[in-house]
């Protein structure tokens, strides 16, 4: 373990082997650090959060600070930082807005300067957020999802698995799984996420039967509850059950289509 000589760490911090803190880090009572963690120069972690092993913290970021909530009344709530996860300059991540809630983060993030996980968010594994990027608090990202930088998603909406948001975007309604999102556009989605899919391995099969469920969504002239019904039947199993899934559990509504063709790109 080294800790340098200005860094802050308080007694009742726990810190696993290999720990490295850097210059004026702050570490208060009660957080857990896990193995091989790296928490950069001036870095703040407040106390009730805990962070997995072989997670890196750069420089200015503060995690686990109070949330930005007016009907905050203090207690204990949490931050859960998952393994391997890395928050680059400036980050902040704050903990849940009411006592014994949490803010939720997965194994391998990736979060890019000045990004920014309000209360009580739930983050899944291998999510990226380039810079910028503002999450509301209680809002929902799926496992594999890509933000674009400085896009921003309203309190309470969701955004499925490996779906990817466009630059600029202004998110407040739920963005299906496997969908993409335009540049600077409002809730409007362009199409599919064919690339995200192939780096998840997902096969040619699976792949067009995720197309074949966003034209019967999104193109086919059916109602969205019409829709569900119909993918229901005819994808009982596998990714397009976690898209129907999605949307059939959506309480602000999905995003619709803007046009275009993209979703027709790939295989």
């Amino acid at each position: 373990m080294s800790i340098h000589s200005t860094a802050s760490v308080d007694s009742k911090a726990t810190l696993g082997q290999d720990v490295d803190v850097g210059p004026f880090a702050v570490i208060e009572a009660g957080v857990h650090i896990g193995d091989r963690c790296v928490i950069g120069p001036h870095a703040v972690i407040r106390r009730y959060t805990t962070m997995g092993a072989g997670c890196r913290v750069h420089p200015g970021a503060c995690i686990g600070d109070d949330p930005q909530d007016l009907g905050f009344k203090g207690g204990e709530s949490f931050v859960r930082i998952g393994a391997n996860c890395v928050m680059r300059e400036g980050v902040t991540i704050h903990r849940g807005s009411k006592e014994g809630t949490e803010t939720v983060m997965g194994d391998g993030c990736f979060l890019m300067a000045n990004s920014h996980l309000a209360h009580n968010v739930k983050m899944g594994n291998n999510v990226i957020l380039a810079n910028g990027v503002l999450l509301a608090g209680y809002v929902e990202v799926g496992d594999r999802v890509f933000i674009s930088g400085n896009a921003a998603v309203h309190q309470f909406a969701r955004v499925g698995t490996l779906a990817m948001v466009g630059g600029l975007g202004a998110i407040s309604k739920d963005v299906p799984p496997y969908c993409t999102t335009r540049n600077s556009r409002q809730n409007c989605v362009a199409g599919l996420n064919v690339v995200g899919m192939r780096r998840a391995g997902f096969n040619p099969a699976d792949r067009l039967a995720v197309r074949q469920a966003f034209k019967l969504l999104y193109r086919s002239g059916l109602n969205v509850s019409q829709a569900v019904e119909r993918l229901r039947s005819e994808f009982p199993e596998g990714p397009v059950r976690v898209l129907w899934e999605f949307v059939e559990a959506s309480k602000r509504g999905i995003c619709p289509y803007g046009g275009g063709d993209e979703e027709e790109s790939g295989d």
